[in-house]
């Protein structure tokens, strides 16, 4: 078992507003946030009370305590304002994914019970569209403005009371982020507001964000990336957040050189631009003092290039996942120099870990065929044995930032955390002597599209329901530039000998958000399965 060489934090028996905005007063008229496009600023004051107006303009509007608002919206300067709101409303907040089709919309809503949408004046036909699939949606409130619907911003004049919730933050939902977990469709996670101000105190011992420091926010704060390193993380510690609707490299590197950025937290993709990418040299990137990269694996190599390039410490590195969090592992920000090439970090406070042995077969549920050893057994959800020291196994971590659960899927959550609390990653990393993580393959099924997550299960029944498909799986593979994409392997029906490659994309692509998109079709005469039926991808990743 490896524990966190840090001394232990007290849990943060906070809400999460009050964890983030609890000194805003103390910040008075230092900018939280700023638009990157157009400058546009927010002081912690105004944030402050912004958020609390809102609040009481939901509450008067009928949202209570234990209601789920989707907040439905890409980077804006308004997105933190109606987040805490809403929580100090009382509400659960399940971020949207703001290029989700309406039928993923709806299935958001439907499973996760919100009765409340907040978005934007652009996205309205789809929220409008989700409503109508889901049902059971009260009302729709934009963030500006937009006939017909009311707007967070004329609730800036509620003279209502601010309301008082009572809330519980060890029980509590602050926040609903949908993830696929080790495997299969996308499920509501449970993160209290205990786990998420937690963890956001847990990471201030490693990342040092203070006052007087600028954040570039391009990564969405729908994800939970986004919400803890971008928004949650630097209003807590007084920076000031530049905000990006999108990753446009022109925009990002002009919002660097323009708002004299300090500190990047990004994806593996941005890293091989800053690292390749021409347009780099044309601006004045000086201010940077450190990046760090994370929702996906970085490259040594490409880490080495981009810091090398950019005169900058070695690139950090950080690990985790919605279910925790979602931080287990950074590293320092004082340790950049000393940490060795592609490790993910140490352990952050309160934090434990084991690695387990992947020869043993895990989960009870799952032994597997002792007659094939294409189908050794799940490995995710069982106690299993520790590996050997230094060699590689299943990351499973335990600490106050593991999520209460997935909504309404008891039987997902005990697959998820064992018995004794150990929340199984499905990720393999080994250990070195000094304590440095390195996660170098993952058990599960997930595929990681430029840090989003692509679950094979949803686009394997998304593929099933073409009249011309009769069956079809799904695997990630790299493409040229390095990043995960969907490969799609698909049987045709006899009556459909003529279906090609294009119509496969073209029908999975109407259906689904951009980032989920099937990037590559190879036609098979059958689908490799265990004796369970259980998809064998080790054979699909097998074949030249």
């Amino acid at each position: 078992m490896f524990r966190s060489e840090y001394a232990d934090i007290e849990p943060v028996e906070l809400p999460i507003h009050e964890a983030v905005l609890g000194r805003a007063a103390e910040y008075g008229d230092a900018p939280a946030l700023v638009d990157g496009v157009d400058g546009t600023t927010l002081t912690y004051g105004q944030l402050d009370r912004f958020h609390r107006r809102m609040a009481a303009g939901l509450a008067e509007a009928g949202v209570r305590k234990g209601d789920v608002l989707a907040l439905h919206s890409p980077n804006t300067i308004a997105f933190p304002a109606a987040f805490y709101a809403a929580t100090r409303a009382g509400a659960t907040v399940t971020t949207v994914h703001p290029l989700a089709t309406a039928e993923e919309f709806a299935k958001q809503l439907r499973d996760s019970g919100a009765a409340w949408i907040v978005t934007v004046s652009p996205l309205l036909e789809t929220a409008r569209a989700a409503a109508e699939q889901a049902g059971g949606v009260r009302e729709i409130l934009v963030c500006d403005s937009a006939p017909g619907h009311r707007s967070l911003i004329d609730m800036l004049a509620s003279t209502a009371p601010e309301p008082e919730t009572g809330i519980d933050p060890a029980a509590d939902i602050a926040a609903l982020p949908y993830s696929s977990g080790t495997t299969g469709i996308p499920k509501g996670v449970m993160l209290t507001h205990r786990s998420i101000a937690t963890n956001l105190e847990q990471l201030a011992r490693c990342v040092l964000v203070a006052p007087g420091d600028r954040i570039l926010a391009v990564l969405p704060f729908f994800h939970i990336y986004g919400l803890t390193a971008l928004m949650n993380m630097p209003l807590k510690q007084g920076a000031t957040v530049v905000v990006l609707p999108r990753f446009d490299l022109d925009t990002f590197l002009a919002a660097i050189e323009r708002h004299r950025i300090t500190g990047l937290f990004v994806a593996p993709p941005i890293v091989l631009a800053l690292a390749k990418h021409p347009a780099v040299a044309q601006h004045d990137l000086s201010s940077l003092e450190y990046v760090i990269s994370s929702a996906a694996p970085l490259d040594a190599a490409l880490a080495a290039a981009c810091s090398k390039r950019l005169g900058l410490p070695p690139i950090g590195q950080a690990y985790g996942m919605t279910e925790l969090s979602p931080g287990t592992h950074v590293v320092p920000l004082d340790a950049m120099r000393e940490a060795p090439p592609g490790t993910v970090g140490r352990l952050l406070p309160n934090t434990e870990m084991r690695i387990l042995s992947l020869d043993d077969p895990g989960d009870p549920g799952d032994p597997g065929d002792p007659g094939d050893p294409d189908d050794p057994g799940d490995p995710v959800g069982g106690v299993g044995r520790d590996a050997d020291e230094g060699a590689a196994g299943e990351i499973v971590i335990r600490g106050p930032q593991v999520m209460k659960g997935y909504l309404g899927n008891p039987e997902a959550t005990a697959a998820m955390i064992d018995a004794d609390g150990w929340l199984h990653t499905g990720d393999v990393g080994r250990v070195d002597a000094d304590g440095w993580l390195f996660v170098v393959d993952r058990v599960k099924e997930l595929i990681k599209y430029k840090g989003f997550q692509v679950a094979p299960a949803e686009l394997e029944a998304l593929l099933l329901t073409h009249p011309g498909i009769a069956d079809a799986a799904v695997i990630g593979v790299r493409n040229e530039d390095g990043n995960e994409v969907p490969h799609a392997y698909v049987v045709r029906r006899p009556s459909a000998t003529g279906l090609s490659e294009g119509e496969v994309m073209m029908y999975v692509a109407e259906r689904v958000a951009p980032y989920k998109r099937v990037r590559r079709v190879t036609f098979t005469d059958g689908i490799p399965r265990a004796t369970s039926g259980k998809i064998l991808r080790r054979r699909l990743r097998d074949q030249p």
